[in-house]
């Protein structure tokens, strides 16, 4: 199979099954050179992010049902065209050539003549023209749902929503784990010629441009000395402040790299243990904490949204990221194929059932830090504020003593977003409680 045939079995696993990206990406590029893996995961994401305008160049100049994996080759070669600066001449060649493999010879014809008239009214400046409602416009250009900008809009302004949308993460944070430490792997990124950044909130992480191919097989990631995880990730863990000592609670912790950077920052001493719901994800956790040397954890089944009485009072921390939209624009814009007004709402309830789960399992004086990687306030504030009106033997914790100079206004009051366009990191959300007689 050609790494083409690759690409576009990937967008289908995608697109048409409701695959995660990363999933289908990891298990499609099986046997790929490393060359190629780079480009071809920058081409499914690009493809993803822009799937919106693509269907509508497409649907300007295909007109009728289109074969679902006709369409696939036709949304790769608009992502070529107008986000991957690929020569015309190649977008057409590999358009026809996949075209065939696939058993559909007979469309090669249609799918060049589509490729073509896009080609020729792109360079005679004559392309369909974009609404003129401004959600309308902006939910093509940005993929995001027409319901999400409209609340976005609304809290922000339409102009910061743009930015804020179009502001989207590059790059992959990398943290050292310990015993190495943030400047041996600097040096070893600046002997490899590597360009990356130190990270502006954490002293033991870097922002990496690119690999040049797989990270699973890098030899610093396999050994365990460093590990692939968000800014925003690490803050949260960060604002949690397990201790060495403490009995803490990673209650969805899959697939473990928050559980790791609270080991570490517990130094490795005291109970942490690691929920999720799914067996196949606590297998996950756990391979991620042997390769990262991280033995004193218990991984367990657990639902986070069931109580289980043994437990209660049992924590000094507790951190719940809570599954979410994922709508932060981070590195997963496959997250916006699979969100409709009334998965957000679902979501709601659930996060909110477990929040209030994970409260009872709170010693006294304990702090439970609430989390997630999206910027929809119904699963972020409403959800706290939701809960400190039901409990209101309940505060919002400082998170100020937690967090660097440049974002501890901003955490005082026990609340922090974090904006892709301010601080460029995915959007984020913290929020930290206690109880207020343990204060």
């Amino acid at each position: 199979m050609s790494t083409e045939r690759k690409q576009l079995e990937i967008l289908l696993a995608v697109t048409r099954d409701g695959a995660f990206a990363n999933l289908a990406l990891k298990e499609g590029l099986s046997g790929v050179r490393a060359n190629e893996v780079g480009r071809s995961t920058a081409l499914i994401y690009e493809c993803i992010e822009h799937i919106n305008y693509c269907d509508f160049i497409i649907d300007s100049y295909a007109k009728g049902r289109l074969h679902t994996a006709v369409r696939g080759i036709l949304r790769i070669a608009m992502t070529e065209l107008f986000f991957m600066h690929t020569p015309d001449h190649a977008v057409c060649s590999k358009a026809v050539k996949l075209t065939e493999e696939i058993g559909k010879g007979k469309l090669k014809g249609f799918v060049n003549g589509v490729i073509r008239s896009v080609i020729r009214a792109r360079d005679e400046g004559k392309l369909p023209e974009l609404p003129e409602d401004p959600i309308e416009r902006l939910e093509i250009e940005t993929g995001c749902p027409a319901f999400m900008l409209r609340e976005y809009s609304d809290e922000y302004g339409l102009e910061f929503t743009r930015e804020m949308i179009g502001a989207r993460v590059r790059g992959a944070c990398v943290r050292a784990v310990p015993p190495a430490s943030v400047d041996v792997i600097a040096a070893a990124f600046d002997q490899r010629g590597l360009s990356y950044r130190r990270s502006a909130f954490l002293d033991d992480a870097l922002v990496v441009d690119s690999f040049g191919g797989a990270v699973s097989e890098d030899e610093l990631f396999v050994s365990g000395s460093m590990t692939i995880q968000s800014e925003s990730a690490m803050l949260a863990c960060r604002c949690a402040d397990p201790k060495p000592g403490m009995r803490v609670l990673d209650a969805c912790a899959a697939p473990g790299g928050k559980t790791a950077y609270m080991a570490d920052l517990m130094e490795r001493r005291g109970s942490l243990c690691a929920w999720d719901i799914h067996p196949h994800r606590v297998e996950l956790i756990r391979a991620n904490l042997a390769r990262l040397g991280v033995g004193f954890v218990t991984a367990e089944v657990r639902d986070a949204s069931v109580f289980y009485p043994e437990l209660e009072g049992k924590f000094d921390v507790v951190l719940c990221d809570v599954p979410c939209s994922g709508l932060g624009f981070g590195s997963k814009p496959d997250a916006l194929l699979r969100r409709t007004e009334e998965s957000i709402e679902e979501l709601s309830r659930l996060q909110y059932s477990i929040l209030e789960t994970c409260s009872r399992y709170l010693d006294e004086r304990g702090t439970l830090t609430y989390s997630t990687c999206t910027l929809s306030k119904r699963e972020d504030e409403a959800v706290i504020e939701r809960f400190l009106k039901e409990h209101p033997d309940f505060g919002l914790v400082s998170l100020a003593d937690m967090l660097p100079d440049t974002l501890r206004e901003r955490g005082e009051k026990g609340m922090l977003r974090l904006l892709p366009n301010v601080d460029k990191t995915e959007g984020f959300f913290i929020a930290k409680l206690g109880r207020k007689n343990g204060r």
